[in-house]
């Protein structure tokens, strides 16, 4: 290969890698599978190896993916978090061996684990209690997610015995068991909303989430499988992971110790099949060098230990043909295409289908029509594409093209800068996006209308008896008996569940409504602080942003939504059926109270409380917690590592800023409160 088409090529890769990082790691949605990526790595760090005069030092090769997120507290790990090496080949793994038995010059245990399949964590213990917890970052910088592990029932706070370092580090991987995840994607499309792609994603996603009671409720789990500290209880892998094991830390019982090569092969093949029996997804298996001491003998490259390697399981592949491509529209317009597939076997499955996830997806694959695919099975509710053979590509193949109008309504279609999707505008005349609406309305955690599914809405839309989610209260008992599967009883029951959803709290009527970026938990917020639909019709950024949990992004949602004269029409309409528009307060004498009427931003981290803890602390004194600085903030609370554009406010609006312990005299009995 030529100068020129090396470099040519280097930078292709490098471009590709970065793209593939941005979106594995910040936005969770994968264009490629493990095995492509690491494919496409291998390649740049081959060409780049040969051809040393191309060296970049802001190279993919030389850096760990970042997953950090601005919205948190950045914190440095004391020993950088390292990725481990991939194999896919058994040749590879034996290689391996050679070096390590070369380098240390004497009998090597080798530890094999199993590779889980989440998001890396690192968790500080300080005298036996959980001090921190980080995400693997760029392994130099990570998240402070504490508040969020903390509700990771399988991670201890609080040590047993007494026998622990006084300082050290656990790290592993936070996951999500099968089970767990099923359920939770039931409960997303019951509700309309789009499930996760795979349990890796949902895990991912889940630790960054800015609500750590919303956390509590995804359940996730984590395993740990390695200490790093001074005053470790062992010095080795296996005897710290049984002291962990002990001390109250859920270690993998899928652990075995080899003194040989043939040993840990034995280990792969036995986990090649055996993963799929167990309850959580792997990706293959870990094998480290047992002793601490040659661990530390053999070091660490820029990016990995030389200790250790991972051998990955390549994932399900199957070839056939694509023979259509479909575009559906959900609730939000969102375009989604899926390709049609010549029936395959897979996985224990006839597949008919695959995922395309957007427009960028199917401009780098380069598909045409007729093309035999690649599709791959790794978790996923359904296949995907990931590759294309072209050697039998027909030279009059036509390649697919992203959709530019709406196929249910003939609207050309809109492509928000800086997302991947595209949307179809005709939020009232496209048949999808109002049935979705009805949908959304009527699921669980909204009205919760019972005896009226989907079906029906698609029939009772179809019959033109609901286009709007108020035609739901002027619907008869007749009206419903002239559908099929409608009896006088079961006509009757949905009428009566109808009429009892007008007693709904208010603020699941504000989440029912649907207004882009208002969950479930942003509704009950702005319900509890604005009380009533009209004062959130009427508040302005400033004070929308002053309500919890409510950012620049979602205020702008709501006071784009309500701009509408149709969407004020539509709240008329319902406040007429009688639906709860106003939150049922109970009032309280909270006059004397040490925060009342006070408004309170909290801002860095804390010796004593958590933020959670603080924030709980506030409002069971009267005050009001807000995320956003404004004229109307009473005072600052401050911790360490403040943010500073939160800094250059307090100080342009001349906002006073408040310690943790000065917060504590303020509501009385500071004695009281210990770490977290």
């Amino acid at each position: 290969m030529e100068q020129n088409s090396v470099y040519e090529r280097i930078k292709q890769l490098r471009k590709d890698l970065e793209l593939h990082n941005f979106r594995y790691y910040v936005l969770n949605d994968p264009l490629v599978t493990d095995y492509e990526y690491d494919r496409l790595m291998e390649e740049l760090i081959r060409l780049e190896q040969d051809h040393p005069e191309f060296a970049d030092p802001f190279s993919p090769s030389v850096r760990i993916g970042d997953d950090r997120n601005q919205e948190f507290t950045q914190r440095e790990h004391a020993t950088a978090m390292f990725s481990l090496s991939n194999s896919y080949q058994l040749e590879e793994i034996y290689d391996f061996d050679q070096r390590i038995r070369k380098s240390v010059g004497g009998p090597v245990e080798y530890v094999c684990e199993l590779k889980f399949d989440g998001a890396a964590i690192s968790l500080t213990y300080e005298n036996g209690k959980l001090l921190r917890a980080v995400t693997r970052g760029d392994g130099l910088v990570g998240d402070d997610v504490t508040s969020n592990v903390k509700t990771i029932r399988s991670i201890p706070l609080i040590l047993k015995g007494e026998d622990y370092p006084t300082l050290f580090e656990i790290r592993g991987e936070i996951i999500l068991f099968r089970k767990v995840f099923d359920q939770l994607n039931a409960e997303r499309m019951e509700d309309g909303d789009v499930p996760f792609a795979n349990p890796r994603n949902a895990t991912a996603g889940t630790l960054k989430l800015q609500n750590s009671s919303v956390v509590a409720r995804r359940r996730l789990d984590c395993f740990l499988y390695s200490l790093s500290g001074r005053e470790l209880p062992a010095r080795t892998q296996w005897g710290n992971l049984e002291w962990a094991r002990k001390t109250g830390f859920r270690i993998s019982e899928h652990i075995e110790v080899h003194d040989s090569i043939e040993g840990v092969f034995t280990f792969i093949e036995k986990w090649s099949t055996g993963r799929k029996q167990l309850p959580f997804d792997t990706d293959g298996a870990v094998i480290k060098v047992n002793s601490l001491e040659q661990q530390a003998e053999l070091g660490f490259t820029a990016k990995n230990p030389r200790w250790a390697i991972a051998f990955k399981y390549p994932p399900e592949k199957a070839e056939t043909t694509l023979l259509s491509v479909d575009f559906q529209v959900g609730r939000t317009g969102a375009v989604t295409p899926v390709a049609n597939l010549e029936p395959v076997f897979l996985g224990g499955t006839t597949v008919k289908r695959a995922s395309l996830h957007n427009a960028d997806q199917i401009a780098l694959l380069d598909l045409h029509l007729g093309d035999r695919v690649i599709i791959e099975k790794g978790g996923e509710i359904i296949p995907k594409i990931t590759g294309v053979n072209k050697s039998g590509r027909d030279l009059l193949a036509v390649p697919v093209q992203f959709i530019s109008i709406c196929p249910e309504c003939s609207t050309p279609l809109s492509k928000d800068p800086g997302e991947a999707r595209h949307y179809c505008p005709n939020e009232d005349g496209c048949p999808p996006q109002i049935k979705g609406r009805i949908g959304h309305f009527i699921s669980r955690k909204a009205m919760g209308i019972d005896g009226l599914g989907q079906e029906t809405v698609d029939q009772l839309y179809q019959e033109g008896l609901m286009s709007r989610i108020t035609d739901l209260y002027h619907l008869t008992v007749d009206q419903l008996l002239s559908l099929d599967r409608f009896a006088e009883k079961s006509a009757t029951n949905l009428i009566t569940a109808i009429e009892a959803s007008k007693q709904v709290p208010f603020e699941k009527v504000l989440y029912a409504i649907g207004i882009r970026y208002v969950g479930e938990t942003v509704a009950k917020k702005l319900a509890r602080t604005m009380v009533s639909i009209d004062r959130i019709m009427a508040a302005s950024a400033e004070e929308l942003l002053e309500v919890p949990e409510v950012g620049e992004k979602i205020a702008d949602s709501i006071i784009t939504f309500f701009s509408r004269e149709k969407n004020k029409l539509l709240i008329e309409e319902m406040r007429a059926t009688g639906l709860q528009m106003h939150a049922q307060i109970v009032k309280a004498d909270r006059q004397n109270l040490p925060l009342s009427g006070k408004t309170i931003v909290i801002s860095g981290t804390f010796n004593k409380l958590s933020r959670e803890a603080i924030k709980e602390l506030i409002e069971q004194n009267g005050g009001r917690s807000s995320s956003s600085v404004t004229s109307k903030t009473s005072f600052i609370v401050a911790g360490q590592n403040m943010g500073p554009e939160k800094m250059k406010k307090a100080e342009n609006l001349k906002i006073p800023l408040v310690t943790e312990d000065e917060l504590l005299k303020m509501v009385g009995n500071e004695s009281q409160w210990t770490l977290f």
